[in-house]
């Protein structure tokens, strides 16, 4: 595992004190090397670096970083070492947030570390590497606590639902909440979709309405729509 030494300034008021700090688990060296220039240009600290599920847990127990950016399958079986790593974070580091990254789509993965924890997790194709500006935003956004899920798990959700309570959505509905899945704000979702935010907001309100969920706060009913939506919900 490869370390990287904090600066010489971290107390020092309005510097390192801001900046997240982040832990990169991915065996591949050409990858793991660009993940690191594209959380530098973002403005995190990379602390450590590792090849191997072991070696993210020890360096997120000596680190607690706000970030662990984890490749699905590593060495030794190439399986879901990366998950299991993931899971085990989330469980005894839960304020380290978790972004899961994949070869190809596994959306149980996905539905597996959502289980675990609604807050501060994602799940994006390695190829959304290359979108810079698209992944850094989403990177920001599971360090922050919110989610990301790639769309192409949120279009195979889509499909391979025939018959469930989200038919009582109307079509836009079920686009506002497929966006809601990848984690997008309401401000994201009205860009993507063209309107303004006080019709996602009212879109969002029919969503949670039909979908019949229990009186909690609005952003634990957002939650709960996208469990829904991924098939874990009640």
């Amino acid at each position: 595992m490869h370390e990287v030494s904090p600066g010489t300034d971290e107390g020092s008021p309005g510097t390192k004190a801001a900046v997240r700090r982040a832990v990169i688990a991915e065996d591949s060296v050409l990858l793991r090397i660009g993940l690191v220039k594209v959380l530098e240009m973002a403005g995190f600290e990379v602390v450590a670096e590792t090849g191997e599920a072991q070696g993210l847990l020890a360096a997120v127990a000596e680190h607690r970083p706000d970030i662990a950016l984890v490749d699905v399958r590593m060495p030794p079986g190439f399986t879901d070492e990366g998950v299991r790593a993931a899971l085990s974070i989330r469980q005894q580091w839960p304020a380290t947030a978790v972004l899961l990254l994949s070869q190809y789509v596994e959306e149980r993965y996905a539905a597996d570390l959502l289980a675990a924890n609604t807050s501060g997790v994602g799940y994006l194709l390695k190829q959304r590497v290359a979108d810079v500006e698209e992944f850094i935003e989403a990177l920001r956004r599971v360090a922050a606590g919110g989610t990301a899920l790639d769309p192409q798990v949120v279009a195979q959700l889509l499909v391979r639902r025939p018959s469930d309570p989200l038919e009582r959505l109307t079509a836009r509905e079920r686009e506002v909440l497929a966006l809601m899945a990848e984690g997008r704000s309401n401000a994201g979702i009205a860009a993507q979709l063209v309107v303004s935010e006080s019709a996602v907001a009212k879109h969002i309100n029919n969503i949670l309405a039909k979908l019949d969920l229990p009186k909690a706060d609005a952003d634990h009913r957002r939650v709960l729509a996208v469990l829904r939506f991924m098939g874990m919900g009640e």
